[in-house]
């Protein structure tokens, strides 16, 4: 099969549809999660300055990136007691949150991109024996509450990226800056921008929203929601004679009113009670006058 006759066998319209649609911003927004924290470098600026001018270093960088082992960052300082410089290390390692960050919003991504394959061109398959729809709603609970975990983890994690990477700690962390009588004069240099890690807590959360929404969507494509319509739709003799506008037991259908059951044809003026053989105006009456005469 062509590419051609591949497309034109493809039911595009169901991206128009909430099943469709959700899944495509699903795709979208996978991709701004992982991509505004995966690719994030970022540099702050601390300065020493010494009594000592020429042993004082006025612009250190400190450059840290994903997946943020901040305690293997190391950067060079002046000890303003000698022109040798000490190595220090940034403190703390936040790789495991947005490592499960980034991992969620991946496999989310995979599924997303598999899933709109599937809607488009393999719509009966995915019907089939209703194994699809049931698997794409588990599949979605579940990516539905990682998406919370992970995102909920990452926004802790970048909160404590941002404390250890602040010049103000970072300069905590420096001997000659703390030292009593101070032999030095420690400045601030520039904030790292970490805006962009900002941004991918906030696709996290938006994801878990495209996520958790689907769930219904998804729930009616499968045979637990076919199912359980007859039971709450479910009617009886009685309210369909209502919905038409009858009584109860007018048409007989019911056993409740005037048919064959409880009616006046067999136990009512029938054959014993009526005005037949036994108990009525028929041949015995006219007999018995007769005989009075």
């Amino acid at each position: 099969m062509d590419i051609n006759q591949l497309v034109a066998s493809g039911r595009f319209r169901t991206i128009k549809e909430p099943l469709g649609a959700l899944k495509l911003l699903q795709w979208f927004f996978s991709i701004l999660a992982f991509a505004s924290c995966g690719g994030y470098t970022g540099e702050l600026g601390i300065g020493v300055h010494c009594k000592n001018r020429s042993q004082s270093n006025p612009d250190i960088k400190i450059g840290f990136s994903y997946p943020f082992r901040l305690h293997q960052v190391y950067f060079d300082v002046p000890t303003c007691k000698s022109s040798d410089s000490e190595r220090l290390y940034l403190t703390g390692d936040f790789s495991s949150s947005v490592e499960f960050f980034v991992t969620v919003a991946v496999f989310a991504f995979l599924y997303s991109a598999a899933a709109l394959l599937i809607y488009i061109f393999h719509q009966q398959k995915y019907n089939e024996n209703n194994r699809g729809p049931m698997t794409d709603f588990i599949v979605t609970v579940v990516f539905s509450f990682m998406w919370l975990v992970s995102s909920s983890a990452w926004a802790k994690g970048m909160y404590d990226v941002k404390c250890a990477t602040s010049p103000e700690d970072v300069l905590a962390l420096v001997p000659a800056c703390q030292q009593q009588p101070p032999i030095a004069q420690c400045k601030e240099g520039r904030d790292p921008i970490t805006s962009g890690l900002s941004v991918s807590v906030v696709f996290g959360y938006i994801n878990f929203v495209l996520w958790a929404g689907n769930i219904w969507f998804v729930f009616k494509e499968t045979g637990w929601h076919a199912t359980a319509q007859p039971t709450a739709g479910a009617t009886t003799p009685g309210t369909v004679a209502m919905a038409q506008g009858k009584k109860p037991g007018m048409d007989g259908t019911d056993g409740l009113g005037y048919g064959q059951d409880s009616g006046y044809e067999q136990g009512g003026y029938g054959q014993q009670a009526g005005f037949g053989q036994h108990g009525g105006y028929g041949q015995t009456s006219p007999t018995s006058y007769v005989n009075q005469m």
